[in-house]
């Protein structure tokens, strides 16, 4: 069965939330809570805009699926978690991404073992999603925890693929390595070539003026700039560790991880009713 995809772009961090359904049941895939940082201002307009979508249609909300922890943007998986009561999904492999942050950000509260996940799915789990069904794919590389959502012909990659013509994602991420995102990203495109790719985000490379977030695995293979058909891993490797090399931390890396390794969930209030996230200072 073909799944009905609806996308919601947000232009502030270039992320494409997902709205997949069978027409009557669906889940939304890697939602946005609106974070703007020089105010410290929160508000959930993304999010509650898929939510108006959801009874418009007249649908039944199953999941939130997180492809992984976003260091772009701050999750509003637990802000749907709290309107709707549905669980949030994640990849079994958070554990070892918190195991990394947790102490960074001395977050002496985090709940054990993934448990601010209502559900951590492993390679080769299936969720019912009414007609539908899903299945898991782990594709770690840009994160040790980074899964592939497979929903009838349609594979939601998160930040593994982006559209051909941006290429792929950073693997300089701790955990990240660029080998392992080569593998994930050939297991991709062993799916069939009619499989529709949807990526996490679109950056509007030069030439193109328009945001895209939908190819197929023969587009890929075919034409995607850094891992089509013919590179093999050492030299996308070498490519990938050069641009690496390059590229600037994400703009909200660091409130986005402190939120994002707890489902979204924000820090108890403090004893004057205000919510503080943590800015780590080191000296260059």
């Amino acid at each position: 069965m073909t799944p009905k995809v609806q996308a919601f772009f947000d232009p502030a961090t270039s992320t494409a939330t997902y709205l997949v359904s069978d027409g009557k049941t669906a889940a939304i895939i890697d939602p946005v809570l609106d974070f703007e940082p020089k105010g410290g201002k929160l508000s959930t307009g993304s999010a509650d805009a898929v939510l108006k979508a959801v009874s418009d249609q007249d649908l039944t909300l199953a999941y939130v699926l997180e492809t992984h922890a976003h260091a772009d943007h701050l999750s509003a998986a637990d802000h749907i978690r709290r309107r709707t009561g549905v669980p949030v999904v994640i990849g079994a492999e958070i554990t070892k991404v918190q195991k990394v942050f947790a102490p960074f950000f001395e977050m002496e509260n985090l709940a054990p073992a993934g448990a601010d996940f209502d559900r951590l799915v492993k390679d080769g789990d299936e969720l019912p999603l009414g007609e539908l069904g899903i299945r898991v794919l782990h594709t770690p590389g840009h994160t040790p925890a980074c899964v592939t959502y497979l929903i009838g012909d349609a594979a939601f990659v998160g930040d593994t693929l982006f559209m051909p013509d941006y290429g792929t994602a950073r693997a300089d991420f701790p955990g990240g390595d660029a080998a392992t995102l080569y593998r994930s990203i050939r297991r991709i495109m062993t799916l069939p070539p009619q499989t529709r790719v949807f990526v996490g985000h679109d950056y509007l490379p030069a030439g193109r003026t328009e945001v895209a977030w939908e190819s197929t695995v023969a587009d890929e293979k075919a034409h995607n700039i850094h891992a089509h058909d013919g590179v093999d891993e050492a030299d996308f490797v070498a490519m990938r560790q050069a641009r690496d090399a390059t590229l600037a931390p994400p703009t909200l890396i660091l409130p986005s991880l402190q939120v994002n390794i707890r489902a979204g969930a924000l820090p108890a209030p403090s004893p004057g009713g205000h919510i503080f996230l943590k800015l780590p200072v080191t000296m260059a």
